[in-house]
């Protein structure tokens, strides 16, 4: 099975470069890297261009016109050499064993979405400074954090556990799962994406469009979403929130599902 991992981004070069040096780090090696930025920077282009990469990549731009970042997706389905597909935002670096936790559960009939833990700005700055020698050994620092939490920037620290599926707490994931997808940390076939027509690209807000949205009409094809809570680990790095009122997205979501749209018009294919 050939893999390939989506980075969305927009102009957060440090962040994606904690991100690159991370999967240089990963236990599971054998995947291409897909670029997928919602615009086009040319001090990003710069960076990708001199950045020493270990594996095969592609960096895909689009005119930044506004929020598109499901325009981009459909753009890097399109051009992923992959059979499975994962997807990570550009503000969340996976653990040393994500890939390979995305690869161990992938096949055909499922689809899969684990967590991540919220780090907090000093965490953040930590990580991005030193990714080689802080990553390694960020989960068993965060265990010592959960213990004497009083950090209100820190959240969802018990998701930073990685529990090895051949280890003595192997149990504990198969009845800890995600039954909501979230689009920083899911994966599943590019078949699987085909026959819902990709993202669909009415939604031009975050949130919804991204995961809820795509759950609900892989489901309703027909697969199944599997839990990777406690396996698929990842850090998401601190910055300030940019809140978005979801009600726009949330009126495209009802009437998708009212009309029983599970392929989207506007997706990977424009359909009348």
């Amino acid at each position: 099975m050939k893999i390939s991992l989506i980075i969305s981004v927009y102009k957060n070069i440090p962040a994606l470069k904690t991100i690159l040096d991370a999967l240089k780090l990963q236990s599971y090696r054998n995947f291409d890297i897909v670029i997928s930025e919602d615009g086009e920077d040319p001090a990003m282009a710069d960076f990708i261009a001199s950045y020493p990469f270990e594996q095969a990549y592609q960096h895909l731009t689009q005119p930044d016109l506004g929020w598109r970042k499901n325009r981009a997706l459909n753009a890097a389905i399109r051009a992923a050499k992959g059979d499975w597909l994962i997807f990570i935002d550009g503000d969340s670096v996976p653990h040393p064993r994500f890939v390979e936790m995305h690869r161990r559960y992938a096949k055909e009939g499922v689809f899969l979405g684990g967590k991540r833990v919220k780090l907090c700005q000093k965490q953040s700055e930590e990580l991005m400074a030193n990714p080689k020698d802080v990553l390694p050994k960020l989960s068993k620092k965060i265990f010592g954090l959960a213990l004497f939490h009083n950090n209100r920037q820190e959240r969802f620290l018990e998701e930073a556990f990685f529990l090895s599926p051949k280890g003595l707490w192997a149990w504990i994931p198969k009845i800890r799962k995600v039954h909501h997808l979230v689009g920083a940390n899911m994966s599943m076939s590019k078949k699987a994406l085909e026959a819902i027509n990709g993202f669909n690209e009415d939604y031009q807000l975050p949130a919804i469009g991204e995961d809820i949205d795509l759950q609900w009409r892989l489901q309703g094809m027909g697969y199944k979403l599997r839990s990777l809570r406690s396996l698929a680990i990842q850090y998401h790095l601190w910055h300030k929130e940019n809140w978005h009122d979801q009600s726009v997205n949330a009126n495209i979501f009802e009437q998708e599902r009212k009309a029983g749209r599970l392929v989207c018009r506007n997706g990977l294919q424009k359909l009348s």
